[in-house]
């Protein structure tokens, strides 16, 4: 059998993952301010700098939609853990009384 421990750092390692969606978000709309600004410097039309504005914008939300859905599915991977099924079945039971 294989003995799979858990980081001695794994919070650390939770919490830095956790932060790096911050930074990836300011690191996208740079980038996409950068992009517009170097395409308006040498195609000379100012909409373009609004077009990379636009672009890191989405890059931006597009970071946190990936973060969304991978903390998702790891909240649906606790649904099925048996050390859970009892807060389950108290929420079942609350929304049944409602």
């Amino acid at each position: 059998m294989e003995n799979k421990k858990k980081p001695k750092y794994g919070v650390f390692i939770n919490g830095a993952e956790q932060l790096s969606i911050g930074i990836s978000m300011v690191v996208a709309v740079a980038a996409g301010v950068g992009v517009g600004i170097l395409m308006k410097k040498y195609l000379g039309y100012d909409w373009l700098l609004f077009l990379g504005i636009f672009w890191g914008l989405a890059a931006a939300f597009l970071n946190v939609k990936r973060a969304y859905d991978k903390q998702v599915k790891e909240l649906d991977k606790l649904k099925d853990d048996p050390k859970y099924r009892h807060a389950k079945k108290d929420y079942q039971e609350q929304n049944d009384k409602n």
